[in-house]
Protein backbone atom coordinates (compact mmCIF):
# COMPACT_ATOMS: atom_id res chain seq x y z
CA UNK A 1 0.00 0.00 0.00
CA UNK A 2 1.64 3.26 -1.12
CA UNK A 3 0.08 5.98 1.47
CA UNK A 4 1.82 8.91 -0.81
CA UNK A 5 2.47 7.72 -4.34
CA UNK A 6 5.87 9.83 -5.31
CA UNK A 7 7.59 8.97 -2.21
CA UNK A 8 8.79 5.51 -1.86
CA UNK A 9 7.86 3.29 1.43
CA UNK A 10 10.04 2.75 4.81
CA UNK A 11 12.77 1.05 4.37
CA UNK A 12 11.83 -2.94 5.01
CA UNK A 13 14.21 -2.99 8.20
CA UNK A 14 11.57 -0.42 9.59
CA UNK A 15 8.74 -2.08 8.52
CA UNK A 16 10.08 -5.42 10.13
CA UNK A 17 11.04 -3.62 12.91
CA UNK A 18 7.30 -2.03 13.54
CA UNK A 19 5.69 -5.39 13.17
CA UNK A 20 8.26 -7.18 15.25
CA UNK A 21 7.12 -4.44 18.05
CA UNK A 22 3.65 -4.58 17.41
CA UNK A 23 3.52 -8.51 17.94
CA UNK A 24 5.73 -8.34 20.61
CA UNK A 25 5.21 -8.58 24.25
CA UNK A 26 6.86 -4.90 24.88
CA UNK A 27 5.45 -2.88 22.23
CA UNK A 28 6.55 0.77 23.79
CA UNK A 29 10.40 0.02 24.50
CA UNK A 30 10.50 -1.63 21.28
CA UNK A 31 8.65 0.96 19.54
CA UNK A 32 11.21 4.13 21.52
CA UNK A 33 13.82 1.68 20.63
CA UNK A 34 12.60 2.18 16.65
CA UNK A 35 11.98 6.13 17.45
CA UNK A 36 16.24 6.43 18.22
CA UNK A 37 16.97 4.90 14.86
CA UNK A 38 14.44 7.14 13.15
CA UNK A 39 15.95 10.48 14.68
CA UNK A 40 17.67 11.24 11.93
CA UNK A 41 14.59 11.89 9.86
CA UNK A 42 13.72 14.83 12.42
CA UNK A 43 15.53 17.09 9.90
CA UNK A 44 13.40 16.54 7.29
CA UNK A 45 10.46 18.40 8.55
CA UNK A 46 10.64 21.66 6.77
CA UNK A 47 12.83 21.15 4.08
CA UNK A 48 11.61 17.24 2.68
CA UNK A 49 8.12 17.22 4.78
CA UNK A 50 6.14 14.78 2.87
CA UNK A 51 9.40 12.03 3.44
CA UNK A 52 8.70 13.07 7.27
CA UNK A 53 4.53 12.46 6.36
CA UNK A 54 5.17 9.56 4.63
CA UNK A 55 7.08 7.60 7.35
CA UNK A 56 4.61 8.75 10.31
CA UNK A 57 1.71 7.49 7.82
CA UNK A 58 2.93 3.96 6.98
CA UNK A 59 3.97 3.04 10.33
CA UNK A 60 0.48 4.10 11.17
CA UNK A 61 -0.82 1.86 8.88
CA UNK A 62 1.49 -1.04 10.36
CA UNK A 63 0.37 -0.18 14.30
CA UNK A 64 -1.21 3.37 15.20
CA UNK A 65 0.70 2.30 18.85
CA UNK A 66 3.49 1.76 17.18
CA UNK A 67 3.37 5.24 15.16
CA UNK A 68 1.74 7.04 18.35
CA UNK A 69 5.42 6.15 20.11
CA UNK A 70 7.15 7.24 18.03
CA UNK A 71 5.66 10.57 16.86
CA UNK A 72 6.13 12.90 20.05
CA UNK A 73 9.76 11.57 20.16
CA UNK A 74 10.79 12.85 16.69
CA UNK A 75 8.69 15.91 17.66
CA UNK A 76 11.01 16.94 20.38
CA UNK A 77 13.89 16.49 18.09
CA UNK A 78 12.58 18.53 15.89
CA UNK A 79 11.86 21.40 18.05
CA UNK A 80 15.09 21.27 19.63
CA UNK A 81 16.60 21.27 15.93
CA UNK A 82 14.73 24.06 15.79
CA UNK A 83 15.75 26.41 18.43
CA UNK A 84 19.84 27.58 19.02
CA UNK A 85 22.13 24.34 20.12
CA UNK A 86 22.27 24.39 24.08
CA UNK A 87 24.09 22.18 25.92
CA UNK A 88 22.28 19.52 27.62
CA UNK A 89 24.71 17.20 29.35
CA UNK A 90 23.31 18.52 32.81
CA UNK A 91 20.51 16.24 32.37
CA UNK A 92 22.46 13.50 30.53
CA UNK A 93 21.31 13.61 27.17
CA UNK A 94 22.79 10.63 24.70
CA UNK A 95 21.94 9.08 21.11
CA UNK A 96 19.48 6.46 23.26
CA UNK A 97 17.28 9.35 25.10
CA UNK A 98 13.67 9.54 24.27
CA UNK A 99 11.58 12.10 24.69
CA UNK A 100 8.31 13.06 25.04
CA UNK A 101 6.67 16.58 24.40
CA UNK A 102 4.72 17.95 27.57
CA UNK A 103 2.74 21.02 26.87
CA UNK A 104 -0.86 20.54 27.89
CA UNK A 105 -2.06 23.67 30.08
CA UNK A 106 -4.87 22.63 32.24
CA UNK A 107 -6.44 24.73 34.98
CA UNK A 108 -5.22 23.72 38.63
CA UNK A 109 -1.83 22.57 37.35
CA UNK A 110 1.17 24.08 36.28
CA UNK A 111 5.02 23.97 36.38
CA UNK A 112 7.22 26.62 37.76
CA UNK A 113 10.76 27.83 36.69
CA UNK A 114 13.04 29.21 39.40
CA UNK A 115 16.37 30.42 39.26
CA UNK A 116 19.32 28.49 41.51
CA UNK A 117 22.47 28.66 41.33
CA UNK A 118 23.28 25.48 38.88
CA UNK A 119 20.88 26.60 36.94
CA UNK A 120 16.71 26.91 36.48
CA UNK A 121 14.66 24.29 38.15
CA UNK A 122 10.70 23.62 37.53
CA UNK A 123 8.19 23.12 40.06
CA UNK A 124 5.04 21.67 39.65
CA UNK A 125 1.99 19.84 38.10
CA UNK A 126 1.57 18.93 34.60
CA UNK A 127 -1.07 16.56 33.32
CA UNK A 128 -1.34 14.78 29.48
CA UNK A 129 2.55 13.39 29.53
CA UNK A 130 1.88 10.56 27.45
CA UNK A 131 4.41 7.87 28.01
CA UNK A 132 6.35 9.62 30.86
CA UNK A 133 6.81 5.79 32.79
CA UNK A 134 8.58 4.92 29.40
CA UNK A 135 10.76 8.22 28.33
CA UNK A 136 14.13 9.25 29.92
CA UNK A 137 13.51 12.86 28.84
CA UNK A 138 10.99 15.91 27.92
CA UNK A 139 10.28 18.87 26.58
CA UNK A 140 8.25 20.72 28.88
CA UNK A 141 6.03 24.33 29.28
CA UNK A 142 7.05 26.39 32.43
CA UNK A 143 5.78 29.54 33.28
CA UNK A 144 8.91 31.94 34.72
CA UNK A 145 8.99 34.45 37.66
CA UNK A 146 7.67 37.43 35.24
CA UNK A 147 4.76 35.33 33.81
CA UNK A 148 6.48 34.15 30.32
CA UNK A 149 6.29 31.00 29.28
CA UNK A 150 9.47 28.95 28.24
CA UNK A 151 10.02 25.23 27.05
CA UNK A 152 12.58 23.37 29.36
CA UNK A 153 14.62 20.09 29.07
CA UNK A 154 14.34 17.55 31.73
CA UNK A 155 15.21 14.25 32.62
CA UNK A 156 12.30 11.85 33.84
CA UNK A 157 14.02 10.61 36.67
CA UNK A 158 15.23 12.73 39.73
CA UNK A 159 12.65 14.86 41.69
CA UNK A 160 9.75 13.73 39.30
CA UNK A 161 6.73 11.21 40.37
CA UNK A 162 4.05 10.32 37.81
CA UNK A 163 0.75 9.26 38.87
CA UNK A 164 -1.31 7.20 35.82
CA UNK A 165 -4.03 5.76 38.35
CA UNK A 166 -6.97 6.94 36.53
CA UNK A 167 -6.29 6.13 32.88
CA UNK A 168 -8.73 3.88 31.71
CA UNK A 169 -7.90 4.60 27.66
CA UNK A 170 -10.02 1.31 25.73
CA UNK A 171 -8.25 2.83 22.24
CA UNK A 172 -3.93 3.32 22.21
CA UNK A 173 -3.73 0.78 25.89
CA UNK A 174 -0.45 0.80 25.82
CA UNK A 175 -0.11 4.59 25.59
CA UNK A 176 -0.68 5.45 29.53
CA UNK A 177 -0.62 9.68 30.08
CA UNK A 178 0.09 10.74 32.97
CA UNK A 179 0.05 13.47 35.47
CA UNK A 180 3.71 14.45 36.51
CA UNK A 181 4.69 16.42 39.66
CA UNK A 182 8.00 17.62 39.37
CA UNK A 183 10.14 19.02 42.83
CA UNK A 184 13.22 21.33 41.75
CA UNK A 185 13.90 19.00 38.87
CA UNK A 186 17.06 20.57 36.56
CA UNK A 187 15.99 22.32 33.48
CA UNK A 188 17.56 23.65 30.82
CA UNK A 189 15.56 26.27 28.94
CA UNK A 190 15.16 26.03 24.83
CA UNK A 191 15.19 29.18 22.84
CA UNK A 192 14.22 32.19 24.42
CA UNK A 193 10.50 33.12 26.56
CA UNK A 194 7.38 32.76 24.29
CA UNK A 195 10.11 30.81 21.69
CA UNK A 196 7.97 27.66 21.90
CA UNK A 197 4.21 29.04 20.92
CA UNK A 198 5.79 31.31 18.22
CA UNK A 199 8.71 29.47 16.42
CA UNK A 200 7.69 29.10 13.34
CA UNK A 201 7.55 25.40 12.74
CA UNK A 202 4.86 25.31 15.92
CA UNK A 203 1.54 23.84 14.33
CA UNK A 204 3.89 21.83 11.81
CA UNK A 205 3.72 19.14 14.21
CA UNK A 206 0.33 19.11 14.64
CA UNK A 207 -0.05 18.44 10.76
CA UNK A 208 2.75 15.49 11.19
CA UNK A 209 0.32 13.82 13.32
CA UNK A 210 -2.80 14.44 10.65
CA UNK A 211 -0.53 12.05 8.66
CA UNK A 212 -0.24 9.31 11.35
CA UNK A 213 -4.53 9.19 11.60
CA UNK A 214 -4.51 9.42 7.61
CA UNK A 215 -2.08 6.39 7.36
CA UNK A 216 -4.45 4.36 9.95
CA UNK A 217 -7.25 5.30 7.92
CA UNK A 218 -5.92 3.56 4.92
CA UNK A 219 -5.34 0.43 6.85
CA UNK A 220 -8.66 0.71 8.14
CA UNK A 221 -10.01 1.12 4.53
CA UNK A 222 -8.55 -2.35 3.51
CA UNK A 223 -11.37 -4.24 5.22
CA UNK A 224 -13.26 -3.13 2.03
CA UNK A 225 -11.49 -4.68 -0.07
CA UNK A 226 -10.87 -7.92 1.52
CA UNK A 227 -14.12 -7.80 3.62
CA UNK A 228 -15.73 -11.29 2.39
CA UNK A 229 -13.77 -12.24 -0.17
CA UNK A 230 -16.59 -15.28 -1.74
CA UNK A 231 -19.51 -12.66 -2.45
CA UNK A 232 -19.56 -9.65 -4.55
CA UNK A 233 -20.05 -6.43 -3.29
CA UNK A 234 -23.68 -5.18 -3.27
CA UNK A 235 -24.29 -1.31 -3.93
CA UNK A 236 -23.78 -0.64 -0.31
CA UNK A 237 -20.55 -1.51 -0.25
CA UNK A 238 -19.31 -0.36 -3.61
CA UNK A 239 -20.77 2.91 -2.16
CA UNK A 240 -18.41 2.81 0.92
CA UNK A 241 -15.58 2.20 -1.54
CA UNK A 242 -15.74 5.12 -3.26
CA UNK A 243 -16.63 7.25 -0.63
CA UNK A 244 -13.54 6.50 1.28
CA UNK A 245 -11.45 6.92 -1.73
CA UNK A 246 -12.79 10.25 -2.53
CA UNK A 247 -12.44 11.02 1.19
CA UNK A 248 -8.99 10.02 1.73
CA UNK A 249 -7.78 11.51 -1.35
CA UNK A 250 -9.06 14.18 -0.27
CA UNK A 251 -7.18 14.11 2.29
CA UNK A 252 -3.97 12.76 0.67
CA UNK A 253 -3.78 16.21 -1.28
CA UNK A 254 -4.26 18.34 2.13
CA UNK A 255 -1.49 17.09 3.32
CA UNK A 256 0.70 16.87 -0.17
CA UNK A 257 -0.41 20.66 -0.27
CA UNK A 258 0.59 20.96 3.37
CA UNK A 259 3.88 19.47 2.95
CA UNK A 260 4.84 21.72 -0.02
CA UNK A 261 3.81 24.70 2.09
CA UNK A 262 5.83 24.29 4.82
CA UNK A 263 9.00 23.34 2.43
CA UNK A 264 8.42 26.44 0.86
CA UNK A 265 7.98 28.86 3.91
CA UNK A 266 4.36 29.88 3.42
CA UNK A 267 3.43 27.98 6.34
CA UNK A 268 4.72 30.49 9.47
CA UNK A 269 2.90 32.50 11.77
CA UNK A 270 -0.99 32.77 11.19
CA UNK A 271 -0.51 31.04 8.37
CA UNK A 272 0.72 28.15 9.17
CA UNK A 273 -2.01 27.86 12.18
CA UNK A 274 -5.20 28.36 9.48
CA UNK A 275 -2.85 25.53 7.22
CA UNK A 276 -2.53 23.48 10.64
CA UNK A 277 -6.47 23.78 11.59
CA UNK A 278 -7.54 23.10 7.81
CA UNK A 279 -5.51 20.24 7.31
CA UNK A 280 -6.48 18.76 10.59
CA UNK A 281 -9.78 18.95 10.13
CA UNK A 282 -9.85 17.74 6.29
CA UNK A 283 -7.65 14.79 7.48
CA UNK A 284 -9.70 13.82 11.00
CA UNK A 285 -13.00 13.84 9.16
CA UNK A 286 -11.81 11.36 6.15
CA UNK A 287 -11.20 9.61 9.11
CA UNK A 288 -14.08 9.60 11.20
CA UNK A 289 -16.23 9.06 7.80
CA UNK A 290 -13.71 5.98 6.98
CA UNK A 291 -14.49 4.49 10.31
CA UNK A 292 -18.35 5.09 9.57
CA UNK A 293 -18.30 4.04 6.02
CA UNK A 294 -16.64 0.71 6.79
CA UNK A 295 -18.51 -0.19 9.71
CA UNK A 296 -21.95 0.08 7.74
CA UNK A 297 -20.61 -2.10 4.94
CA UNK A 298 -18.97 -4.70 6.96
CA UNK A 299 -21.12 -4.70 9.81
CA UNK A 300 -19.95 -6.25 13.60
CA UNK A 301 -17.96 -8.97 12.16
CA UNK A 302 -14.68 -7.28 11.11
CA UNK A 303 -15.15 -5.47 15.04
CA UNK A 304 -15.53 -8.75 16.61
CA UNK A 305 -13.78 -11.62 15.13
CA UNK A 306 -10.21 -9.48 13.57
CA UNK A 307 -8.37 -8.31 16.53
CA UNK A 308 -6.06 -6.27 14.37
CA UNK A 309 -8.83 -4.46 12.49
CA UNK A 310 -10.74 -3.60 15.64
CA UNK A 311 -7.63 -2.57 17.38
CA UNK A 312 -6.70 0.05 14.94
CA UNK A 313 -10.43 1.17 15.11
CA UNK A 314 -10.43 1.66 18.90
CA UNK A 315 -7.03 3.38 18.76
CA UNK A 316 -7.90 6.13 15.74
CA UNK A 317 -11.05 6.76 17.52
CA UNK A 318 -9.20 7.62 20.99
CA UNK A 319 -6.73 9.53 19.38
CA UNK A 320 -8.78 11.38 16.61
CA UNK A 321 -10.04 13.41 19.90
CA UNK A 322 -7.13 15.69 19.72
CA UNK A 323 -8.98 17.24 16.93
CA UNK A 324 -11.32 19.60 18.87
CA UNK A 325 -13.86 18.99 16.34
CA UNK A 326 -16.42 21.84 16.15
CA UNK A 327 -14.05 23.99 18.52
CA UNK A 328 -10.99 23.86 16.22
CA UNK A 329 -14.15 24.81 12.97
CA UNK A 330 -14.84 27.46 15.20
CA UNK A 331 -10.76 28.70 15.49
CA UNK A 332 -10.47 28.34 12.01
CA UNK A 333 -13.53 30.59 11.54
CA UNK A 334 -11.97 33.06 13.50
CA UNK A 335 -8.17 33.21 12.12
CA UNK A 336 -10.43 33.88 8.57
CA UNK A 337 -12.25 36.35 8.88
CA UNK A 338 -8.84 38.08 10.90
CA UNK A 339 -6.79 36.77 7.72
CA UNK A 340 -7.15 39.13 4.32
CA UNK A 341 -4.39 36.25 2.58
CA UNK A 342 -5.02 32.68 3.61
CA UNK A 343 -2.66 30.16 2.57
Amino acid sequence: MRIFPTVPAPAPTTVDAVLAAAHGPDIINDSLTIATHLSPIANTLGNDTLAYFNQLAHIAALDLTVARTIEPHLDALTILTQANPVDLSRITVDHNSTWGVFAANTPGHGLHAHPSPHGPTISGTKTWCSLADHLTHALVTATNPDNTTSLYAIALTDGITIDSHDWAARGLTHITTSTITCTDVPAIPIGPPNWYLERPGFTWGGIAVAAIWYGAARAIAQQLYHHNPHREPDQIALAAIGHTDIELENARHALEIAATLIDTGHATGKHGTILALRTRSIVAAAAEHTITHVGHATGPAPLTLNKTHARRVADLTVYLRQHHAQRDHATLGKHLLNTTNTP
